[in-house]
């Protein structure tokens, strides 16, 4: 059982003698404690993750598919987009440490169910941008390929001497979105096992400063 609930239980029990009774100021200072240790967790993991990717990223540099894709000279539109992948990021990181800093200091509970809330939505609007941009990107680099590279340029040729191109359009994007699907689930489930685990205690934070302010 949670610390947090087994001193609840012995604080509502009027012949508890083992443990002390507890005040509300003492049950919500422990709920502040603990929402901002979530919350400091939440920000350490979003640094380690990104500089997981990062490393798995230079990692990768001289992989034949990155050295081909270089190839294209899509830098024009590549870098811009990886600039704006990085400042939204950055976004990010900036709002979960002001978000540990607004809950650390807070004062009273209504203000921290407040904290609580922003996080939460903070937390939801990072794994969307993350699986938005995943998407997006995945589509730009196939849309690079199918103009530049010479064997898929081929390959459209033969499909459209053929009159085979509508189907090889939809089987090369069926094929990408069934990669995709998978490449998403993934990573939701990386994000389930580590955000919705933190965001799951800091919503039964939450629901106990409900019950107590009411």
């Amino acid at each position: 059982m949670d610390e947090l609930e087994l001193l609840k239980k012995d604080w509502k029990k009027e012949d508890a003698e083992r443990y002390p009774k507890l005040s509300y100021d003492d049950i919500y200072s422990m709920i502040l404690k603990k929402s901002s240790s979530i919350v400091k967790w939440i920000f350490i993991i979003s640094i380690l993750e990104f500089v997981l990717w990062t490393i798995i990223s230079f990692a990768l540099k001289d992989a034949d598919f990155n050295k081909k894709f270089d190839s294209y000279h899509a830098e024009n539109i590549m870098i811009p987009f990886i600039i704006l992948g990085y400042v939204v990021l950055a976004y990010f990181f900036y709002k979960f440490y002001t978000n540990y800093r607004n809950i650390s200091v807070t004062d009273n509970a209504k203000k921290l169910m407040e904290n609580i809330l922003k996080t939460r939505k903070t937390v939801k609007q990072y794994v969307g941008f993350n699986l938005i941009y995943l998407t997006v990107s995945t589509f730009i680099v196939l849309g690079i390929q199918f103009d530049r590279d010479k064997q898929i340029n081929t390959l459209i040729e033969q499909a459209t001497a053929n009159g085979e191109l509508f189907k090889f359009y939809a089987t090369s994007i069926l094929l990408t979105l069934a990669a995709l699907i998978i490449l998403i689930g993934i990573v939701l489930g990386f994000y389930y096992l580590i955000y919705g685990i933190l965001l799951k205690r800091l919503n039964r934070n939450y629901k106990e400063l409900r019950k107590y302010e009411v």
